[in-house]
């Protein structure tokens, strides 16, 4: 956990299991034999075999493992993976996004021209302009999802009910220029969406592959990843300007490879540390809550006892 630049930071070493905080020590350097120093003192204080670690696949910490456990199976975060991986993907899709929101600005003038109509059609055309509003402002939960592919399916079903309404009756006025705005602006970005479109497949296919739900071992998720990262490569063209996020994509990939399959092996071994991240991000929220302030204050971090305990607590 990392305050202002500048500021100590505070490493946190977890047992996945039981969610107890080991370790928790402030250090001026993230060098490697540092933090492999943190990992000994924990070994010898542990009365229990250790199977394995998990990290975010930060390089310091991967030499600290390294050092102080080269036995021990090194597990890589699937999600902080992903995150990494397919993030010129994810800015494409944010990019698409942009710009269709961009073409649909206008909908409050539509909200206003509603006080010339009667009150059942005002409704109508209040609810429509609010399914608009509300898919322009859902994110969803970036970058798994990818959210300007969510925006442009909900615009094209919000465009396709007023087509439909169109055929029954004359649409009227407000709802004419709803419908113009949606039409123009899908149209506009359709080419910026298409190759994000392919990719976010492929993403949801790797996503889907290391959530095994079907339970296949460690041999066999790993193939079935290597015949996906196959796939990607030899169809790369088929995402146009978006080719050298699939290079990322496989690039990263062989970066974290060693540690994306330990999961498959161990039992009860986590795929990622998200669960140390939800407890850093509740502490993080209740400090916002009583300072305001976004980062974490120098305080948590400097106040090594006090940090120890607001660990335990939270």
């Amino acid at each position: 956990m990392q305050p202002e630049i500048g500021h100590e930071v505070l490493w946190v070493i977890r047992d996945c299991l039981s969610g107890e905080i080991l370790l928790a020590k402030t250090l001026l350097s993230s060098k490697n034999e540092d933090l492999a120093a943190l990992l000994l003192e924990v070994i010898n204080i542990l009365d229990v075999p250790i199977d394995g670690v998990v990290s975010d696949g930060q390089q310091s910490i991967r030499k600290a493992v390294g050092l102080a456990l080269p036995s021990i199976a090194h597990g890589l975060c699937h999600y902080h993976y992903l995150k990494e991986a397919i993030k010129p993907i994810y800015e494409a899709d944010r990019h698409a996004k942009k710009e269709l929101k961009k073409k649909v600005r206008g909908l409050r003038d539509i909200e206003r021209s509603v006080n010339n109509e009667d009150k059942d059609l005002a409704t109508i055309i209040e609810d429509y302009c609010s399914a608009v509003r509300s898919s322009i402002t859902n994110d969803g939960h970036p970058p798994l999802e990818a959210s300007g592919l969510k925006l442009q399916e909900n615009l094209t079903l919000i465009e396709q009910s007023l087509e439909r309404m169109g055929k029954k009756s004359a649409l009227p006025p407000p709802l004419v220029n709803l419908k113009h705005l949606l039409t123009k602006g899908l149209f506009a970005t359709a080419s910026l969406f298409s190759p994000v479109r392919v990719a976010y497949q492929w993403v949801d296919k790797a996503s889907n592959i290391l959530n095994n739900k079907i339970g296949l071992d460690a041999a066999g998720v790993k193939q079935s990843y290597q015949q996906l990262l196959t796939e990607m490569f030899q169809k790369k063209q088929k995402v146009g300007t978006l080719n050298t996020a699939i290079d990322n994509f496989i690039k990263t990939t062989h970066s974290y490879w060693s540690g994306l399959f330990h999961c498959y092996e161990i039992e009860d071994f986590p795929r990622t540390n998200n669960d140390l991240e939800h407890a850093f991000g509740m502490l993080r929220h209740h400090q916002r809550r009583c300072t305001g302030r976004k980062v974490a204050p120098s305080s948590l971090v400097i106040r090594g006892s006090v940090k120890k305990s607001l660990c335990h607590r939270y």
